[in-house]
């Protein structure tokens, strides 16, 4: 049998097609995250408005960060979002899988009632959830007629509470999602290892602490590391319920709420809105870095 050597347009479709496939979704990629990225550490060491390109300030922006109040509040509400949820959102979606993982009669209706408030919309959720807290809300409507309190509570106006409100609204809006990444790791945790420990005398609370926790522990710091970068960048829950005021005074603002804050209308600073943004980035980087170091000393 004979061998025929491509010709070569053939060799130059074999050479340009994976190119032209990948081409649309590298494109994008430049133009939405590449392009903004190279963007916003070029206007960080600017005065750049949206009515004017501004000029090269140097560090100012990065120096005006150091005496910002309105940071240094916004910084302590994100940092206390973040060490509430990771906690609460990774160890109780676990406790749910494992509930859930059981094939029980009636189970799939528990697994897509726990799922469900992941498909609706972060900002439907915490609409409802405000008119829940509000001062003639559901919550207190119902512990004034117990005769439990007798003038409502400020869930929305007053800072810490509304803080925590807004992580009870978080908690329980990302139960579900995280139950489906651990229901998924628990599938590859070996059946014979339960039932070894079983054999062995080992409780439940035991084979938990001995089996099922070894078994995902990549997947408890994935789950780790997505719950601190996503309470370090919350932004809908705080805005929603604050009526996008931050609380009274602002002192309930996240960091990404400042960003916003300082970026729009005309008169928005988009130089210190960068320089604020790179400041979030290197803050998200610390617990990241901090987790996977533990899971290491762990390991």
């Amino acid at each position: 049998m004979t061998y025929t050597a491509p010709t070569r347009p053939r060799r130059l479709r074999r050479l340009f097609t994976p190119w032209a496939l990948v081409a649309p979704a590298a494109l994008w990629l430049l133009v939405f995250n590449v392009w903004p990225s190279i963007n916003t550490i070029v206007l960080a060491f600017t005065n750049a408005k949206p009515l004017g390109g501004g000029h090269f300030t140097g560090l100012d922006n990065f120096a005006r960060v150091l005496s910002d109040g309105q940071l240094a509040d916004a910084l302590l509400n994100s940092i206390v979002f973040m060490l509430v949820c990771l906690p609460l959102l990774t160890v109780l979606p676990l406790l749910l899988a494992i509930l859930v993982e059981k094939k029980i009669p009636g189970i799939a209706f528990f697994r897509t009632a726990f799922y469900t408030p992941v498909v609706a919309s972060a900002v439907v959720v915490a609409l409802i959830w405000s008119w829940v807290l509000s001062d003639r809300g559901l919550v207190n409507g119902f512990a004034q007629w117990l005769g439990i309190i007798a003038e409502p509570v400020p869930f929305l106006t007053e800072r810490w509470l509304l803080v925590f409100s807004a992580i009870s609204l978080t908690v329980w809006k990302g139960l579900g999602y995280y139950m489906i990444i651990y229901l998924s790791a628990l599938g590859n945790v070996r059946r014979e290892l339960h039932e070894a420990a079983a054999v062995d005398g080992a409780g439940p609370v035991r084979r938990f602490w001995n089996v099922t926790v070894p078994g995902v522990r990549n997947t408890m710091l994935l789950v780790s590391v997505m719950v601190a970068v996503s309470a370090l960048r919350v932004f809908s829950e705080l805005f929603v319920l604050s009526n996008g005021t931050g609380g009274p005074g602002g002192r309930a603002q996240s960091v990404v709420m400042l960003i916003q804050m300082y970026s729009r209308g005309f008169y928005g600073h988009f130089g210190y809105a960068s320089a604020l943004s790179i400041v979030l980035l290197v803050i998200t980087i610390g617990p990241m870095l901090l987790l996977l170091r533990l899971n290491r000393k762990a390991a």
